[in-house]
């Protein structure tokens, strides 16, 4: 158990995911997510929170494992292609994770993954939440468009809007 880690979640609440997400920043990303989507058949959900709690930390949970519990959780899995893709931020360890189901997955790889989380963690780095979101869900939408075409029927399988946890 690392000390360090678990003061800072301790000491990280909700009024950072506020000062970070403001309502104004949640409804971009909103739109972001919902416009990509008209490009692309694929479902993209982006999850914040804050900290982990005490028995997370305990066990040494890390936000990869957190992550894709949070896809299981969110049915982020239960698209019809096989195609959703989950944006996951531990806003304690400014750390970002994608998870992308095996639809997509198997067709771009975990390198194209971790890119797009550096190019985010790094706006994060500079106070740029709303844009380092923003920016990940395109490029995260121009590779779902590449291989998951819009088709003119498909339903949005998933809400679009942000979810703070």
């Amino acid at each position: 158990m690392n000390l360090r880690r678990m003061i800072r979640h301790l000491s990280t609440g909700n009024l950072a995911v506020r000062a970070a997400f403001p309502a104004r920043a949640l409804h971009a990303i909103e739109r972001a997510i919902r416009e990509t989507e008209a490009a692309h058949s694929g479902q993209v959900r982006f999850a914040v929170e804050a900290s982990l709690d005490f028995a997370a930390l305990r066990r040494n949970q890390t936000a990869s494992e957190r992550a894709i519990e949070m896809f299981s959780q969110l049915r982020v899995w239960d698209t019809e292609h096989n195609n959703g893709v989950l944006i996951y931020l531990l806003l304690a360890d400014r750390d970002v994770e994608i998870v992308a189901d095996r639809g997509i997955h198997a067709r771009l790889g975990n390198s194209v993954w971790e890119a797009i989380c550096r190019d985010m963690e790094a706006a994060f780095r500079q106070g740029e939440f709303e844009a380092g979101v923003t920016d990940g869900i395109r490029a995260i939408g121009n590779h779902l468009q590449r291989h998951f075409p819009a088709e003119p029927s498909a339903p949005n399988e998933l809400p679009d809007k942000p979810i703070v946890l």
